[in-house]
């Protein structure tokens, strides 16, 4: 299939919109190895700067695709209003892509940091691709996601990353009990932790970052830092605080 031909497909129950409808969580792109990217600035940004990423295009009207730049290998699915507002469940009415999610590489946690390296645990998809946008903006060399940390190419951290995933080399790391000995210099995000304001940031770190509400283990090592506040709120969101650290790194790196 390809040129500008495309295919209809309007039962749920087709093979291809089962699995398409499989992408809404991390267990099932796990399984078929595949995304569903959504949005109108999204789409038309990865098509021209990662065409290579995708597979296929989904749309209920093939004319809502007529000005997006599609390479003839990239398939082509026309689908039923019913059937493709079921996979558009950001309600963007705009053709979705399917792009291609490898197996991540496994990090090696024993050997030494280059660059910012981020220890992610984040487990809320929209939080994770905030925090993918930052790390992008702010030089992050590797972003390395423990278990507990949400599927990077969830839907919901597409939609927040707005592309900044495939800026990034992200790594696959073990969960927390698995952990071990982590290399260093590590530091990790604690508001109990020393004024990360007087911090020196060496060129070569690991910034450490746990899981929304829960926080670092307490047993796990590493130097921690605390962002001054006012102390008008009880800590700051995972996400944010973990911008502002990305940020005085970035700043102490020019």
């Amino acid at each position: 299939m390809s040129g500008d031909f495309w295919r209809l497909i309007e039962s749920p129950q087709n093979a291809n919109a089962k699995r398409w409808s499989d992408l809404h969580d991390g267990r099932g792109i796990r399984k078929h190895g595949e995304f569903l990217l959504a949005g109108r600035k999204a789409v038309p940004e990865a098509l021209r700067l990662y065409p290579d990423r995708f597979k296929a295009m989904l749309a209920c009207d093939p004319a809502d695709a007529a000005d997006l730049d599609l390479l003839s290998g990239i398939d082509r699915f026309r689908l039923s209003r019913a059937l493709f507002d079921s996979l558009d469940i950001s309600g963007t009415n705009f053709p979705l892509l399917v792009g291609k999610a490898p197996p991540l590489p496994s990090a090696d946690l024993a050997a030494a940091p280059r660059g910012l390296e981020l220890v992610c645990a984040l487990g809320d998809p929209s939080n994770l691709g905030a925090l993918f946008r930052s790390a992008a903006a702010f030089g992050v060399s590797r972003v390395i996601l423990l278990e507990e940390a949400a599927h990077p190419f969830h839907p919901r951290t597409l939609r927040a990353a707005a592309n900044a995933q495939f800026e990034l080399e992200l790594l696959r790391g073990p969960s927390w009990k698995e952990i071990g000995d982590v290399a260093g210099p590590l530091v990790a995000l604690d508001g109990r932790g020393e004024d990360m304001a007087s911090f020196a940031w060496p060129r070569d770190i690991r910034l450490v970052l746990g899981e929304e509400g829960l926080g670092i283990p307490s047993d796990f090592k590493a130097r921690r830092l605390a962002i001054p506040t006012t102390g008008a709120v009880e800590s700051l969101n995972a996400t944010v605080a973990a911008s502002l650290a990305l940020y005085a790194y970035y700043l102490s790196a020019r």
